[in-house]
């Protein structure tokens, strides 16, 4: 999760608000669904054709048990039974296998859009929640829309045809035993009614659970060595696990409410059965029907059974897609960024370095949050080494933040190139810098893949250069598989110095207008220290550099030291300058900035 550095505030992780009122949860199925529209048609043609070859067979059946009471002939009878039986098992396999290849398309299409949306969240967005609980809504929530949009939107279409299909069938046997069969139908359909709420609510309770889960497993794995360093095993095993176990709670609430929706189902049909039964043995006594009537209705009321079935499994299954899009809806309530012009451009060798400014700049992480910045101005010039220093939580890490558009500035304007940030598309600004983090992380993959990271177009050349610039020479020989040994999760298998080094050849190698050091060489030793402010220094000469310093050796070179305390800047200068003229730096530099490192 990117979180402020330790330099500044930080912000509290919270779940995502609550999604403002939208659109209904069939609304944005739909919205899955229409690319996908005409398979799915197809699907549901498919089901309907299955469905009328079943609603065939009691006619059939009828005519064949009147023709044996009359000593009629059953072949041809008998033969359109198999093959309206061969037909329903062909047409019914094929058409499941049309929908629920649909159903998986409609999750993939949810996915694409959930996974572009959040890899385009505010940094801000991401600072309050909780990696895990995202994580399961793009893959656990979107998993749902397979069964609902099978059982729910499909579903409900094809058994609510089937089953007004069947009644009106019913209607043309008898319409005393249809009175009876509709009357236990009804009661049914009413208890059934007042179970949904619970389902819904359970349901959503449960994926709320499934993503608390999730994100109290990644806050673990995700400091895993801390968690171990510090005995602390069985605590988080035990908070994991009471997520764990309430997220199985919300479950099987959901499904005993599903379950008891169901079995209502079944058994008002079995009800139905029993009454048709007695209802009709009485008719046929008083010879108001024939037996094979009798036996045509009870046909009809066990194939009743199916789409009733279907439609209760579509109801029950919408709450719990429902709750799962809500969740989804959530997180597209979240700030996004602005989606970019076109594609960046890679930055053309020899471009012109670029200028920074701020102008009154305040800003704060959040509305009840105290600002980091209190009216920021300065300016940096096209060209040279520009370095910022001050105390902890002076605010520094926050000024490239705030130069990248990881955030917007309450107040005042951050210009590059005289441009407010505002204003640039967020594709070409990025393109121009060169961003190294306070603590560089390595990507999982090989070295090659972390190298090219950022500039993916690079050739063998620029390769082998910023690798032997940065002294990665020696670490691509120790390797077995040099540039293209897999570095490990996060790139534990690399020291902080070597990711460091990665981090800033990666930089390098997209040839930045203006690079950002945000204390790029805090683990470094002396040589591979000074081997790299020598770099960094000539790379000076024909760009920008800013870097975040908490070294005194890294910054008395520099052609200009912005001096920040308390989201301030106190004093700008060279180092000779400021020692004389700003008490703050002088005192400082007094301490080699050790108090600060």
């Amino acid at each position: 999760m990117a979180t402020p550095s330790t330099d500044d505030a930080t912000v509290p992780p919270a779940p995502p608000a609550a999604a403002p009122s939208g659109p209904p949860a069939w609304r944005v199925l739909l919205d899955y669904v229409r690319p996908h529209r005409g398979a799915l048609l197809a699907g549901a043609l498919l089901s309907l054709v299955t469905s009328a070859t079943g609603l065939a067979l009691p006619l059939v059946a009828r005519g064949l048990i009147e023709n044996l009471s009359d000593n009629g002939p059953i072949g041809a009878a008998l033969l359109l039974m198999s093959v309206l039986v061969l037909a329903n098992a062909g047409v019914g396999a094929l058409g499941s296998y049309v929908l629920q290849r649909t159903a998986e398309s409609v999750v993939l299409t949810a996915r694409r859009s959930l996974i572009g949306f959040l890899i385009r969240l505010r940094v801000s967005a991401v600072d309050g929640t909780e990696p895990g609980d995202l994580l399961s809504r793009a893959t656990s929530d979107t998993t749902l829309l397979r069964a609902m949009t099978t059982n729910s939107l499909v579903g409900l279409g094809t058994g609510g045809l089937t089953l007004v299909a069947t009644l009106v069938m019913m209607c043309f046997v008898d319409l005393v035993l249809l009175g009876v069969t509709l009357a236990v139908i009804t009661l049914a359909a009413v208890v059934i009614g007042l179970i949904v709420p619970a389902i819904n609510r359970a349901s959503k309770r449960a994926q709320e659970s499934v993503g608390q889960m999730g994100a109290a497993l990644e806050r673990v794995l995700g400091a895993l060595r801390t968690v171990k360093a510090s005995g602390a095993e069985g605590r988080e095993e035990e908070t994991v696990r009471r997520a764990a176990e309430a997220s199985w709670r919300e479950s099987v609430r959901a499904a005993k409410w599903s379950a008891l929706a169901g079995n209502t189902a079944g058994l008002s049909m079995q009800f139905a059965f029993i009454t048709v039964l007695a209802v009709g043995g009485a008719r046929v006594a008083t010879d108001a029907i024939s037996v094979g009537t009798l036996v045509a209705f009870l046909l009809y009321v066990f194939y009743l059974m199916a789409p009733i079935q279907e439609v209760v499994q579509a109801v029950t299954q919408y709450q719990v897609g429902a709750a799962a899009i809500s969740r989804i809806q959530e997180v597209a309530a979240l700030p996004a960024e602005p989606a970019p012009r076109g594609a960046a451009r890679p930055v053309p060798a020899g471009a012109a370095p670029a200028s920074v400014t701020f102008e009154g700049v305040r800003f704060r992480y959040g509305p009840e949050l105290p600002e980091i910045h209190h009216g920021v101005d300065f300016v940096v010039p096209p060209r040279g080494l520009t370095a910022f220093v001050g105390p902890s939580g002076a605010g520094k890490t926050t000024v490239f933040s705030l130069i990248e558009r990881f955030y917007d500035p309450t107040d005042g304007r951050v210009l590059v190139d005289g441009v407010d940030v505002a204003e640039w598309d967020l594709l070409e600004l990025r393109a121009a810098i060169g961003y190294v983090e306070q603590d560089a992380p390595v990507l999982s993959g090989t070295l090659r893949e972390n190298l090219l990271f950022g500039a993916p177009e690079s050739d063998e050349d620029a390769l082998r250069e910023a690798v032997r610039t940065t002294r990665l020479d020696g670490l691509v020989a120790r390797l077995p598989d040099g540039l293209d040994t897999v570095v490990g999760h996060r790139g534990t298998k690399l020291s902080g110095g070597e990711r460091q080094r990665v981090a800033i050849a990666r930089a390098l190698l997209r040839r930045p207008r203006l690079l950002l050091l945000d204390e790029a060489t805090s683990q470094l030793d002396a040589v591979n220290e000074a081997a790299l402010r020598d770099t960094v220094a000539e790379v000076a000469r024909d760009t920008t550099v800013l870097v975040v310093a908490h070294r005194l050796s890294t910054v008395t070179s520099a052609d200009r030291i912005v001096v920040m305390d308390a989201g301030r800047v106190q004093a700008v200068g060279t180092h000779r300058e400021l020692v004389a003229g700003s008490p703050l730096y002088a005192e400082l530099a007094a301490t080699q900035f050790l108090a600060t490192a």
